[in-house]
């Protein structure tokens, strides 16, 4: 079996888990106690923006290895789904489709459902909701919640910090509450 073979496929719990745990160990040896992908919009605007608006005048170039990290995730995501990319490798149990029909959506062959996250969709009041709409709440709910799900819940727990933990609860309860109620509902009255 070459690399590339290895690569492509789905790798078990007990490899990835073990490998996203020793992030946080690899950064407080680096000197960074915080992690999350949040941390980089900031340190970007702040790079950017000539503004005189106090939340981005910090010295950014502190976490410049944050905005480096970044960087990869875009082009190692690019190159994934471009190279890596194995369609047959991703199956959805029957239960799933069967609530997805219900829901009307049809299409299980990649990772996220074409009857929402297509180019002619965007446009569309579903569009507006699903992209638009749920990526503000995104953004602000990371904002209000001191940091994004990676930063809380890799190392803020990692680190015993009880805020972390108050905030991963919540986004845990947030999507249980998104996934059986919320994301129903708009499905009914959209599509």
């Amino acid at each position: 079996m070459d690399v590339l073979e290895i690569i492509r496929k789905p790798w078990p719990w007990f490899i990835a888990g073990p490998l996203i745990g020793l992030t946080v160990p690899a950064l407080l040896l680096l000197g960074n106690k915080s992690f999350g992908i949040s941390s980089s919009l900031r340190h970007i605007c702040a790079a950017v923006i000539p503004a005189n608006i106090s939340f981005f005048k910090y010295d950014w170039k502190k976490g410049i290895w944050n905005l480096f990290f970044v960087t990869g995730i875009i082009i190692g995501g690019f190159i994934a789904g471009i190279y890596l990319a194995n369609p047959d490798e991703i199956v959805v149990a029957d239960a799933t489709q069967q609530t997805l029909r219900g829901l009307g959506l049809t299409d299980f062959s990649g990772l996220m459902p074409k009857e929402i996250f297509s180019a002619a969709n965007i446009l569309s009041l579903k569009g507006l909701i699903f992209l638009v709409l749920g990526g503000f709440l995104v953004g602000f709910g990371t904002r209000y919640a001191g940091g994004c799900t990676s930063g809380h819940s890799i190392t803020g727990l990692a680190t015993l910090q009880w805020p972390s933990l108050v905030a991963t609860m919540c986004f845990m309860i947030g999507g249980l509450i998104c996934t059986h109620w919320i994301l129903p509902f708009l499905f009914t009255l959209v599509l």
